[in-house]
């Protein structure tokens, strides 16, 4: 077990945070408050606002992916300390390629990606990380197998870190330079989020399960609906949602942009505590299990603490399905058949996927499993094709041992290896050409255009692993299980019941083959060598201090026109080799943005030479080499997604000063600020609409920048005219250090 010196830390003075935290605001809390107050770096001299104070905490632990851990800890290499001051960890699940199945896939990994194994392994030993080995697992399903804990706080370099809320734990999707600052000691900034309330009463039954509720919550909230605050559970029906269900909803609460989503401690999250071998965690939680929940007068007030309120009923929630190219976009499944007609979307379904960080524990698995034991014992088997990505080798070994893993493959399935795969891009996908209009669906957490396969013509859909399972076998993306039947082999018409399956595996889980490197006491003598001509690794060179000045006739290099994700702005699949490498990876900057003056993907006008057509990558390394910085003008919800920082870290290096946007996801904005460059908001939506593709912008009074501050933006078209407009920040008074001194590192550096 993992953790437990610290986690008795952490339980031994919560109470009494809580007791103060209730005395200074001087009313009942929310169970966030109380993790919040819990962890703060500081004292507050006032009550803190919602949405306005900037805070600072102690989070009791960093996890990190291997394709984000790569510059997370290049950074954290420069910042001159000699081991991490919180317990943290390195996942390698992101670069395992899906293509053949799980073994074949695992040991091409290994070789393919070798180099970058032993620089993440050797980093962790030096600074006391523990290191999960490729093939252990996803990292949010070890995380929660191994490390998360009711009322903990931690951070981690992916955006579903929020997985963890589950076990009611704030566990926050952030950048890599955020877990820098948490793995350096110091404090960690956050604006104080707001909370939302989602009440939910009934119970599930019959098809619907838990990945219904949040897929019914994104068609409510929206992508954006989310952001700036943190979505707490409560209400009865928490209660019958495994806590593994529980971790499905909190994790795509990502898709929403909340900055996470936690649920209440209760009975579910205890037996789970202790089928994972930490009954001594359970046993602490039981322990202070008044405060990790809501406070009684919260829960009977609920419209008195919550700035908002959300009810769902379980026992009238029917299955979702949710797409293509957002997870907002929702279709309960009386009403598919109508939307795949309505909508041309192709009824034949090409492939279905189920597992990953969002659905792959037993009890995902058991129901799948039942769904495809009735299947075959009524001569069906899958139409589409059909893949399972266990979320961890402790899942896969103990499916492989109870017998659910030999039924899926009877089925036809295809068992990948213990990582992301499809998930995040990494799928090798044979037999479909691009651009041909196709459906897919998974039990996956997003499904924005490109992401699965890189083909602009897959349409992705969401759903849960049982209902993915029965479009599989029924080959159709119309097909609705609760009222269809199907013809078996033998011409017989047949219907499937609906799925059962137990939440925990009644012998226990089966390890497998344990994945985890524990760091040496002291790893002082180890050398982390990265070889200078490496294509996938690149030692990381301070950005350049701010000058002083105003930023003056700035090109622009991207007017992005609608949904610009991070996925759009830093892709991942095959870049996914170069996230150690910053020049390198920066050859896909924008390469899915698209390009508001002529509708473009990637590419756009070199407004110092006249050329057209040409990548903003090209067209922003030819600005840097004259000398000349650059500016990127997004519209709503910039940067939603993922949380990579590459998306901030390209810009930056190849010479962008300010992105000027009608509105920011949470993550890339603070991604922004975290590499010296100004994210700024319109004040006027409109302003937008006046940029010209070859104007220069002036944005200015940047001497006079402070916490509140507004800054005129002039935009000087090409025949002499002038529009002008004004533009707001967020940037707070050590944000505005880090710009000054070129980025948060450059200032960690600079005071160690």
């Amino acid at each position: 077990m993992f953790d437990l010196r610290m986690i008795k830390d952490v339980y031994s003075t919560f109470g009494e945070k809580v007791e103060n935290a209730r005395s200074f605001l001087g009313r009942p809390l929310t169970f966030t408050e109380k993790i919040l107050f819990a962890h703060l770096a500081e004292p507050f001299s006032k009550k803190p606002t919602r949405f306005e104070t900037y805070a600072y905490f102690n989070p009791d632990r960093v996890a990190m992916q291997d394709a984000t851990a790569q510059m997370a800890l290049l950074q954290f290499m420069s910042a001159g300390k000699q081991q991490t001051a919180v317990p943290s960890t390195v996942h390698c699940d992101h670069l395992i390629q899906a293509e053949v199945g799980a073994l074949s896939d695992l040991a091409t990994a290994e070789k393919v990606n070798g180099e970058v194994y032993a620089f993440l392994h050797s980093v962790s030993q030096k600074y006391g990380i523990g290191f999960w080995k490729p093939g252990a697992g996803i990292i949010h399903q070890v995380i929660l197998e191994n490390y998360a804990f009711p009322g903990g706080m931690m951070v981690g370099t992916d955006s579903h870190t929020v997985n963890a809320g589950g076990l009611g734990m704030v566990a926050i999707g952030v950048g890599g330079a955020d877990a820098v600052d948490v793995m350096a000691g110091m404090p960690w900034e956050l604006k104080w989020p707001g909370v939302t309330g989602v009440k939910l009463t009934g119970s599930l039954s019959g098809w619907t399960s838990a990945k219904d509720v949040i897929l019914k919550l994104a068609g409510i909230m929206t992508v954006k609906g989310g952001t700036g605050k943190i979505v707490e559970y409560f209400g009865p029906g928490t209660k019958s949602i495994s806590c593994t269900g529980k971790a499905t909803i909190t994790n795509m609460g990502a898709e929403i942009g909340a900055t996470t989503s936690v649920f209440p401690y209760d009975e579910k999250m205890g037996t789970y505590l202790r089928q994972t071998e930490r009954s001594d965690v359970a046993d602490l939680a039981d322990g202070i299990k008044t405060h990790l929940r809501a406070d009684d007068e919260v829960l009977e007030n609920p419209e008195a603490y919550y700035d908002e309120i959300i009810e769902i009923n379980l026992s009238e929630l029917e299955p979702h399905i949710v797409g293509p190219f957002t997870p907002d976009l929702t279709h309960p499944i009386s009403q598919m058949k109508t939307d795949v007609i309505e909508q041309e979307y192709e009824d034949v379904l090409s492939v279905a996927l189920i597992g990953s960080c969002t659905n792959s524990s037993y009890e995902d698995i058991e129901r799948a499993a039942h769904v495809a034991k009735q299947a075959l014992s009524k001569g069906l088997k899958a139409k589409s094709s059909f893949m399972i990505s266990p979320g961890s080798e402790q899942i896969r070994a103990t499916i492989e041992r109870d017998g659910q893993l030999a039924i899926l493959e009877e089925l036809g399935g295809t068992v990948l290896a213990n990582a992301c795969g499809p998930c995040i891009g990494q799928w090798k996908r044979h037999g479909m050409e691009d651009g041909k209009k196709n459906s897919i669906i998974t039990s996956f957490n997003r499904n924005f255009a490109k992401r699965a396969d890189g083909n602009s013509g897959t349409y992705a859909f969401i759903g849960s692993p049982e209902i993915v399972t029965a479009l599989a076998i029924a080959g159709s993306m119309s097909f609705n299980p609760e009222t269809d039947s199907l013809i078996n082999e033998n011409g017989e018409k047949v219907m499937l019941s609906h799925p059962v399956g137990k939440e925990l595996p009644k012998d226990g889980f089966d390890p497998g083959e344990f994945g985890f490197v524990a760091p040496p006491k002291s790893g002082k003598d180890i050398q982390v060598v990265v070889n200078p001509e490496s294509e996938r690794l690149q030692l990381l060179k301070p950005f350049i201090k701010w000058d002083g000045n105003d930023f003056c006739q700035l090109p622009v290099l991207v007017k992005a026109k609608g949904k610009c994700t991070t996925d759009h702005i830093s892709p991942a699949g095959p870049w996914l080799r170069f996230r150690g490498h910053l020049d390198n990876i920066s050859g896909n900057m924008y390469s899915g943005a698209v390009n508001s003056f002529t509708d473009e993907v990637g590419h756009g006008t070199n407004i110092l030479n006249g050329e057209t057509g040409q990548s903003f990558n090209q067209i922003a390394r030819y600005y840097k080499s004259n000398q000349t910085g650059w500016v990127v003008i997004g519209d709503e919800n910039y940067g939603e997604g993922s949380s990579r920082e590459h998306a901030a870290m390209e810009p930056r290096h190849l010479g962008c000063k300010a992105v000027i946007t009608r509105s920011f996801a949470r993550i890339a904005e603070t991604n922004l600020k975290k590499q010296g460059i100004l994210p700024f908001t319109f004040d006027d939506k409109n302003t937008y609409n006046l940029i010209q593709e070859n104007d220069r912008v002036d944005i200015l009074g940047l001497d006079s920048l402070a916490t509140g501050s507004k800054h005129e933006m002039i935009m000087t078209h090409l025949d002499g005219s002038v529009d002008s407009g004004t533009l707001s920040h967020s940037l707070s008074n050590i944000q505005i250090e880090w710009f000054k001194e070129g980025s948060a590192l450059n200032k960690i550096a600079k005071d160690s």
